[in-house]
C-alpha cells in the first residue's frame, strides 16, 4: 500500500520486456523517416532498424545467467528457451534486412514500409515466445500475421503477390478465429488465461470442465498448426510463398516457424496433463507432414514452391523433436529442437537469399531452368546454394545433418523409433528435389531468349549469404559447447 492508501503498482520488471518492445519501438521511428527521407534510398531506416536490432540482440543476450521469472501480471516471462528464441528472431529478421534491399530495387518495389512492417512481425513472434498467457500470445500472432499479410502482397504490380496476400489473410483469419475461439473455451474452464491454469483445471476432474479444456486445446491446436504448416492446416504454404516477394518469403519461412514453434511449445508444455489425448494426434500430424511435404516437393518445378514444401517438411522434423521431448522429458530435453530451428533458419535464408538474385529489371523467374548457368554469373552465389541445400538434406558436416542426427537420436531414446523412421525415409526421399535445385544451378544455359538469372549481386546479399554459410558449417563443428549452452550449463 502507498502512504495514501493506495494499492501499491505492480513490479515490473523492464529488462524482460526491452527486446520485443525496443523492436516494436525502433519500427515506428523507421516509418516517420520513411514518411520524410527521400524515396530513392532506404539507407537510414536500413540503418536504423540494424543498430535496433543489434542493441535489442544485446538486451537479450544479457539475460543469460540471470534468474527464470514473469513479470507484468505474469504474462511475459524469461527463460533459457526464450532468450535463445527471441535472440534467434532478432538474427533472422537482421540477416533478412541485409539481401532485401538489393531485390526490392530490382524488383521496382523499394517501399521503405517494408522494414517498419518486418519489424513489426519480429516483435509479434518475440511477444509469443515469451509469454504464458493466452490473451498475449494471441496479440503476438496477430502482430506478426497482419504484418505478414502486409508483405506477402508488396509487389501490387503481379497478380501472384496479391492473390498470396488475400489466401495468406483469408486462411490466417480463419486460423486465428480457430485460436480465440479456443482461448475463449479454455478461459471457461480455467476462469483465467495463463497456461499454468490448465494444469490446475484438469487436476480438478470435472467431467465437463475437461470437455471444455479439451475442445479449447483443439482449437488452439488448429491455430498454431496453421502457422506452423502442419498437414492438413499446410495449404497456403506453396502458394504464397511462390506469390509473395522472396526476402518476405525467407522471413516467413524462418522467422514465423520459429515463432509458432515456441509457442506450441508453451501451449504443449502447459498441457502436459492432457498428454494421453494430443500425444497419438500429434504422432500422425508428424507422420503426414513429413511424407506429404517430401512427396509433392518432388513434383515441384518452381524453387519457391518446392522449398515451401521442404518447409512443411520441416515442420514435421521440428514436431518429432517437440514429441520425443514430451514422451521422455527426463531423457530428452529441448537442445536438440533449438540446435534444428537454428540450422533450419540459417540454410533457409541462405537459399532464399540466393533465390532472390532472380530479381532483375522488374521481372522475377523462379522456376528451375531459370537458375540455369547461375554458376557462370555468380559462382559464389552457386557455390553457396550448394552448401545450403547439402544441408538442408542432411549431409554431413553441415548443421542441417546434425540436427537431424540429434532429432533421430532424441525420438529412438523417447520410444517412438515409427517417427525416427518415417524421419530416415523422408530425408533419403528429400534428396531428389533438393539435388534438382543444384542441377538447374548448374546447367548452361540453353536458350538465349529465356529470361536469365542475372540481378546483381550488391553486398548486403553476398553478407546474409556469407554469415548463414558460416553458420551452417561452423556450428557443426561446436556441437558439444552449443548443447551445454542450450542445457543452462
Amino acid at each position: 500500500m502507498t502512504p495514501n492508501g493506495y494499492p501499491a503498482p505492480p513490479s515490473i520488471d523492464w529488462l524482460m520486456t526491452m527486446p520485443a518492445l525496443l523492436v516494436a519501438g525502433v519500427g515506428i521511428v523507421a516509418l516517420m523517416v520513411e514518411m520524410f527521407w527521400p524515396r530513392r534510398s532506404n539507407s537510414a531506416i536500413i540503418f536504423l532498424s540494424l543498430i535496433g536490432l543489434a542493441v535489442a540482440g544485446y538486451f537479450t543476450a544479457i539475460q543469460f545467467g540471470m534468474p527464470d521469472g514473469e513479470t507484468f501480471a505474469r504474462m511475459i516471462v524469461r527463460d533459457r528457451l526464450g532468450l535463445v528464441l527471441q535472440l534467434l528472431l532478432i538474427g533472422i529478421a537482421f540477416i533478412s534486412i541485409l539481401f532485401s534491399e538489393g531485390y526490392l530495387r530490382e524488383k521496382r518495389i523499394p517501399f521503405g514500409e517494408f522494414y517498419p512492417l518486418l519489424l513489426w512481425a519480429t516483435s509479434g513472434g518475440m511477444v509469443m515466445i515469451a509469454t504464458k498467457s493466452l490473451l498475449i500470445q494471441f496479440i503476438g500472432l496477430e502482430i506478426l500475421s497482419i504484418a505478414l499479410y502486409v508483405m506477402a502482397g508488396m509487389s501490387r504490380n503481379e497478380a501472384k503477390s496479391e492473390e498470396s496476400a488475400i489466401k495468406y489473410f483469408l486462411l490466417g483469419a480463419f486460423a486465428s478465429s480457430f485460436f480465440l475461439y479456443g482461448i475463449a473455451f479454455v478461459y471457461g474452464a480455467t476462469g483465467g488465461l495463463h497456461l499454468d491454469l490448465i494444469a490446475e483445471a484438469w487436476k480438478a476432474d470435472d467431467p465437463s470442465m475437461r470437455n471444455l479444456l479439451l475442445f479449447g486445446f483443439g482449437l488452439i491446436l488448429i491455430g498454431l498448426s496453421f502457422k506452423s504448416a502442419f498437414v492438413p492446416f499446410h495449404q497456403w504454404t506453396p502458394d504464397v510463398y511462390q506469390g509473395a516477394p522472396t526476402n518476405v518469403t525467407a522471413f516467413m519461412a524462418a522467422g514465423s516457424k520459429v515463432a509458432a514453434i515456441g509457442a506450441l511449445f508453451r501451449v504443449l508444455e502447459a498441457s502436459g496433463v492432457m498428454q494421453e489425448f494430443w500425444m497419438p494426434a500429434l504422432f500422425w500430424i508428424a507422420i503426414f507432414t513429413m511424407t506429404l511435404g517430401n512427396l509433392v516437393a518432388c513434383t515441384q518445378r518452381d524453387v519457391k514452391r518446392t522449398l515451401g514444401y521442404s518447409s512443411i517438411a520441416n515442420a514435421g522434423y521440428l514436431l518429432v523433436a517437440l514429441l520425443a521431448h514430451f514422451k521422455s522429458p527426463d531423457k530428452v530435453g529441448l537442445q536438440a529442437t533449438i540446435f534444428y530451428l537454428v540450422a533450419y533458419s540459417l540454410m533457409t535464408l541462405g537459399a532464399f537469399a540466393v533465390v532472390s538474385l532472380a530479381a532483375k529489371g522488374g521481372k522475377e523467374g523462379t522456376r528451375f531452368h531459370d537458375l540455369a548457368g547461375l554458376y557462370r554469373r555468380a559462382p559464389v552465389a552457386a557455390g553457396l546454394l550448394v552448401v545450403f541445400v547439402a544441408s538442408l538434406i542432411g549431409i554431413p558436416p553441415t548443421a542441417g545433418f546434425f540436427g537431424k542426427y540429434f532429432i533421430f537420436l532424441d525420438a529412438l531414446q523417447a520410444d517412438l523409433a515409427p517417427l525416427a523412421i518415417v524421419l530416415a525415409v523422408n530425408s533419403a526421399i528429400s534428396i531428389y528435389y533438393y539435388l534438382g535445385i543444384v542441377r538447374a544451378a548448374f546447367v548452361a544455359e540453353d536458350s538465349p531468349v529465356r529470361p536469365a538469372m542475372s540481378g546483381p549481386v550488391t553486398f548486403g546479399n553476398s553478407l546474409a549469404t556469407a554469415i548463414c554459410a558460416v553458420g551452417v558449417l561452423g556450428i557443426s563443428f561446436v556441437t558439444a559447447p552449443v548443447f551445454e549452452f542450450l542445457a543452462g550449463r
